[in-house]
């Protein structure tokens, strides 16, 4: 054998040898390395985890306060608003003439819920009511209000009615 057919098997076991160490040795190196990167992040996570959990328990609390400030309990928003209605009535000198099940519209994962509601009174408790459920419960927006005036032929007199139109997202 001459020196360039050496060199060249030379060479070949060279590649050989570098091909069989990666191959063995330096990916397990890799993937070892890989893991030990994936374990480093579970640890971060799991020591904030007491952190985080402290963190949670603080955010309920809150939101329970928010439900209950804005008279949001367990119970469906529908069932809330007629019982808000229900005890306004009771002491002002409002009816609640009509409460038809919402129109429920879906777009986008969102779901948007409109309650009509028809009252009878004086103008100025259906204002108080109104200002009510917007201002202190959360139940939705005021979209529409139809104040109408009618007559009463039996008696003569004239009231007011009003057609509520609530959206509501959720």
């Amino acid at each position: 054998m001459t020196n360039k057919t050496k060199n060249i098997w030379l060479v070949i076991g060279f590649i050989i040898a570098l091909l069989l160490c990666f191959r063995f040795a330096i990916s397990n190196t890799l993937e070892q390395k890989e893991a030990y990167a994936k374990l480093k992040k579970q640890e971060l996570l799991f020591k904030n985890t007491p952190k985080q959990m402290s963190l949670l328990k603080q955010k309920q609390i809150y939101f329970d306060s928010i439900l209950t400030k804005y008279q949001l309990d367990g119970s469906s928003i529908q069932n809330n608003l007629l019982k808000t209605l229900n005890t306004f009535s009771e002491t002002s000198n409002i009816k609640v003439i009509s409460f038809l099940e919402p129109h429920i519209i879906s777009k986008n994962d969102l779901t948007i819920k409109t309650y009509e509601f028809v009252l009878e009174g004086t103008y100025n408790d259906i204002l108080k009511l109104i200002h009510k459920l917007e201002q202190q419960t959360k139940y939705g927006e005021i979209i529409s209000l139809h104040f109408e005036k009618k007559k009463n032929f039996r008696t003569g007199k004239y009231y007011l009615q009003t057609k509520v139109l609530l959206k509501s997202f959720g």
